[in-house]
């Protein structure tokens, strides 16, 4: 009997862990459908260099507010309510983005995606590992991971598809709407489905302790865990919060007594900011542009991008099933490894090209098959590691009463940082070359490997009321 309470617990909490995931899929398509969209907003709007890139990275704007708000409002609405509004976000966007009939108006519509993106990308995580026992927490919370690639991977699928379809991103599809509107309004079927079975998952139980609302947790734990567990995890939970038990705060990641900002809060910052600058969402938003400018034709870029989203999932499959064994730590620090050669390698592959007379990069077919094997494997690196791990510990490092907070913060510099890389790509691209570029996210790769060594620690097996901040 026991086995069976133990194996229906378990059962539960892959479901909702799983609910909680179709936000990480929203966040994944509504990151890469900007990807094969990009020539189609450019003829649409008459936007070029910066203003594509504005026009790219806009999205990524609402992403740093909604993530910090949404960290914020979630110690006072409960994570639960935080990806609810998320989900009708996502259906605003999506629809609003391919009715869209200027450039302005598309950027108001890709912001509030964003809010959403931003949302979803710290709540899912931080819901997944305050219901998830600690000995599984990791891969459930890397599963995260894998909808967010499967989001992009679908939304490269759909944009190839609808393409081949109608010839060009540019052309018309159906109902005299052209193709790139249809790619945005395919998003609709999953913001739906997010939406209505959000409805059916409860609230997290260490919000709801720390909302003073103790019985209502212990009947979620009691559903999670039986009732001998869950009354243990009450107190447990109760006793991990302030003394004086008032409501997590903002101010909380300041500590008062030694007169400075919590060391977890740096550690957090520092995740959420190399996670970005290594360079990784360039290959996501521009890799169909990425690969015509090495010489690749449309439709040829357009399935590489699908060749890459399937890597990706391969990748972050093997990190599922090494992130509770190995731990989080050596995971970081074998991508940060792997991501710095694979990166120095498309460096050294697109400094050896040169620029014809209407500025695209020629290379040598040896270089060109370089640069590819090259970027798919610092993708692989990045989809094993620093792709899923980061959001994992995001999720679980701070202690109760600061979790909140600190992924506010946290996620604020993630999509920051997001948002400088994804604008001045372009602008790089333009006036100093894609090598020099590429040179900038290797030397972060680097420097990434020693913060990791120096400064970050292992959170595995450690239940979220061990955290120390």
């Amino acid at each position: 009997m026991e086995t069976q309470q133990q194996t229906t617990n378990n059962f539960y909490i892959i479901l909702i862990s799983l609910v909680a995931t179709l936000g990480g899929f929203l966040f994944g398509f509504d990151s890469g459908v900007i990807n094969g969209t990009v020539k189609g907003l450019e003829s649409a709007f008459n936007a070029q260099d910066i203003g594509s890139g504005f026009n790219v990275a806009s999205m990524l704007l609402g992403c740093a507010v909604g993530a910090f708000f949404a960290g914020r409002l979630a110690d006072s609405y409960g994570r639960k309510t935080m990806l609810l509004m998320a989900s009708v976000f996502f259906i605003v966007s999506a629809w609003g983005s391919g009715i869209a009939t200027s450039s302005g108006e598309f950027i108001i519509y890709r912001i509030l995606g964003g809010l959403a993106v931003g949302a979803a990308s710290v709540m899912a995580p931080a819901y997944i590992s305050e219901i998830a026992p600690a000995k599984y927490r990791g891969a459930l919370a890397t599963v995260q991971q894998i909808a967010i690639i499967a989001g992009l991977f679908f939304s490269f699928l759909s944009n190839y598809l609808l393409a081949n379809v109608s010839g060009s991103a540019e052309n018309v599809l159906w109902m005299d709407y052209e193709t790139w509107r249809w790619m945005f309004w395919m998003e609709l079927i999953p913001a739906f489905t997010f939406m209505i079975s959000l409805f059916f998952i409860p609230e997290s139980p260490r919000y709801l302790v720390a909302g003073r609302k103790k019985d209502q947790a212990l009947k979620v734990l009691n559903r999670l865990y039986g009732e001998v567990t869950a009354e243990q995890k009450v107190k447990d939970i109760d006793e991990s919060l302030s003394k004086d038990h008032h409501r997590p705060k903002l101010s909380d990641l300041y500590d008062q007594v030694k007169g400075r900002v919590r060391p977890i809060v740096w550690i957090g910052i520092g995740l959420a900011t190399f996670q970005q600058l290594v360079g990784i969402n360039v290959v996501f938003y521009y890799g169909a542009v990425l690969w015509q400018a090495v010489g690749f034709g449309e439709s040829d870029a357009l399935l590489i991008n699908v060749l890459s989203g399937a890597l990706s999932i391969l990748a972050v499959v093997v990190s599922l099933l090494l992130v509770d064994k190995l731990g989080r730590k050596p995971i970081l620090v074998i991508g940060s490894v792997g991501m710095a050669i694979t990166l120095a390698l498309v460096v050294v592959a697109f400094s050896s090209g040169t620029l014809d007379a209407n500025g695209t990069l020629q290379m040598s077919d040896n270089m060109g098959v370089l640069a590819l094997i090259a970027a798919n494997a610092y993708v692989v690196f990045f989809n094993f590691s620093w792709g899923p791990v980061m959001w994992v510990m995001l999720g679980e490092m701070f202690p109760n009463q600061l979790r909140g907070s600190g992924l506010a913060v946290s996620g604020l510099a993630q999509w920051i940082s997001n948002f400088l890389v994804t604008l001045t790509f372009p602008i790089l691209l333009v006036s100093a070359g894609l090598a020099f570029a590429y040179g900038i996210y290797t030397a972060f790769a680097f420097i990434s490997i020693f913060f990791v060594i120096k400064y970050v620690y292992e959170t595995k097996g450690k239940e979220l009321e061990e955290m120390e901040g």
